[in-house]
């Protein structure tokens, strides 16, 4: 039952060589005789880099991750340090997470940048993403490589690529990375170890991460507060659990309960359907250990830990899962207010956020007279910012897929500091009567009532991918011209860096690196924006809508009247 494809056929029997060892060989032929479809997922293309660095499907193949795709990467990632760093001894830090494999991929990474003669820092278990971006400044290095696929199901593993200044590879690096690492041949790969340049790290960069985390995430919140919090936490089987208990323990926090059932670092994931804490089934255990001890706060992270799940008491004392805009709302409120109150606003700092997180943290932002700046999705781009502004300090920001940033001692999102972020908030509302939920509710009684949905349209093979490139031309083709009986009044394409205006036809230049997203503005303020996800196999809508709140007690009629009014337009646009 061979592909009758010769084309992959072709690909397939260049992988049958001396180059590559007798397991992959045995499989390649395996797929050839007996699963033409997966053989042909396998090499149909070259995996590549999206938003999150290189994610796949583990196996054989040029389109799957394995040792020979990321030692490709490596030995292309190798020789463009040199020629980027001619005259510097080049330092390299790498990491991985508890995904299957991670350990041996890392130190296949680690074997090829050695062969290279380039200095390895090697991490001699998992970490958390962020302590790999946080080590690559504090060990002076040039780069830094994460194995990990964050939050995707266990068959999958990825390849992220941090620069010297700690944030993850972005033009025109990236794009001359890739066509560095396109133009090598699997025979340049150097697999030859030389162990002498291979250094092993923990306890040092740790120690340090921890502390930079507790100094960055608390405040002066009283001791008595953190005590008198009731914290539960869950790793969801990854990296956190070796961070995230220590560093709530180094501030104060004593009254912490862990899921023991997902403590255990595991790349099958076994009590969870995905590990993501986006969906609140992955928090159901944690919410269940919340209702036995009477918690007032749960957070969850994800595989690599750069993304957290909050859940906390509403006005009726029952747990509710915020979701990612809702908790970035109230963590840069209370980093605003701590810096307003300490005197350090000066004029000169900035908030971030991504263009399809929601629109009212401008408006939060911008009461507090700071700087808001908004760029494409994922924390690379904030990381940018960050660079290109040294003259601007950074307070925080975020985006809604549950990743926030506290400072820029991490230049990527950080669940470590967060979570220690949201107990500090939890802590010091509770001490003072307050709440975090009842805090939400103030902002947005003072800043305008948003509610926001995601929805993600799975797409799978090339089938799939060739669906997304189709809706995504239609949808540029075929313009919405209204939305739940609301004209579209404005109509941004990222694609081709134009801002159109629907009612007087003028356009505008927009002034933000080019990507395949389109947001639709209506003259009521509802927002819709459209993208292929750069990590998944997904088409991704964003529906922002908004209204008045005039007071905490009509909260729940008028977010009902805004869930209502989400549903009409999935309905209306066929995305239900």
């Amino acid at each position: 039952m061979a592909t009758n494809k010769p084309e992959i056929l072709q690909k397939a029997e260049a992988w049958l060589t001396d180059i590559f060892d007798a397991d992959t060989k045995s499989e390649i032929n395996r797929l050839i005789e007996e699963n033409p479809k997966e053989l042909e997922e396998s090499f149909y293309k070259n995996a590549e880099f999206g938003t999150g660095g290189m994610r796949g499907v583990m196996g054989v193949g040029t389109n799957r991750i394995n040792k020979y795709t990321l030692g490709k990467n490596t030995q292309g990632l190798s020789d463009y340090l040199k020629k980027s760093f001619p005259d510097k001894e080049i330092k390299v830090a790498i990491a991985y997470d508890c995904r299957n494999n991670s350990q041996e991929l890392a130190k296949v990474v680690a074997d090829v940048f050695s062969a290279n003669g380039i200095k390895v820092f090697l991490f001699s278990e998992l970490r958390p993403t962020p302590e790999l971006s946080f080590a690559v400044k504090k060990l002076g290095c040039q780069c830094g490589i994460v194995l990990t696929a964050s939050h995707n199901p266990p068959e999958y593993n990825g390849y992220k690529v941090y620069w010297e200044d700690g944030g993850q590879l972005v033009p025109p690096q990236d794009t001359e990375l890739v066509d560095t690492i396109n133009a090598l041949e699997y025979s340049a790969i150097n697999f030859k170890a030389n162990e002498e340049l291979i250094e092993k790290i923990d306890s040092k960069v740790d120690k340090a991460f921890a502390e930079a985390s507790v100094e960055n995430g608390s405040f002066d919140t009283k001791a008595s507060a953190r005590e008198n919090l009731t914290v539960v936490f869950t790793s969801l089987h990854g990296t956190s659990i070796t961070m995230v208990p220590e560093v709530l323990e180094k501030a104060g926090f004593s009254n912490v309960h862990i899921v023991e059932e997902q403590r255990e670092p595991n790349g099958n994931f076994p009590t969870v359907k995905s590990p993501n804490p986006e969906e609140p089934e992955a928090l159901k255990m944690a919410l269940e250990l919340a209702e036995k001890e009477n918690a007032d706060i749960v957070i969850g992270t994800d595989p690599d830990c750069d993304r957290l799940g909050v859940a906390v008491r509403d006005l009726n004392g029952e747990m509710i899962l915020l979701n990612g805009n809702q908790t970035m709302l109230v963590m840069t409120w209370f980093l605003l207010d701590e810096w307003k109150k300490q005197g350090k606003l000066k004029g000169n700092e900035f908030v971030a956020s991504t263009i399809v997180s929601t629109p009212m943290l401008k408006n939060l932002t911008e009461d507090y007279g700071v700087k808001y700046m908004e760029v494409l999705t994922g924390f690379k781009w904030i990381a940018k910012l960050i660079k290109d502004h040294p003259e601007l300090e950074f307070i925080g920001g975020g985006e809604e897929s549950f990743g926030y940033m506290v400072g820029d001692f991490v230049r990527d999102k950080d669940a470590v500091t967060a979570t220690l972020l949201a107990c500090e908030i939890a802590a010091k509302m509770k001490a003072e009567g307050k709440s975090f939920y009842k805090k939400l509710l103030e902002l947005y009684k003072n800043y305008g009532l948003y509610r926001e949905e995601l929805i993600s349209l799975v797409k799978k093979g090339i089938e799939g991918e060739q669906e997304i490139k189709q809706m995504l031309i239609d949808l540029r083709e075929n313009p919405w011209e209204e939305i739940d009986g609301e004209k579209v009044v404005l109509i941004e394409d990222y694609k081709t860096s134009i801002a159109k205006n629907t009612q007087d036809h003028t356009e505008n230049s927009i002034d933000i690196p080019k990507s395949n997203v389109l947001i639709y503005y209506t003259e009521d303020g509802t927002k819709i924006a459209a993208r292929p996800s750069g990590t998944e196999p997904k088409i991704k809508f964003y529906i922002s809508v908004n209204s008045d709140l005039d007071s905490i007690e009509n909260y729940a009629a008028e977010d009902q009247k805004l869930s209502d009014k989400i549903a009409r337009i999935k309905q209306e646009l066929k995305l239900g």
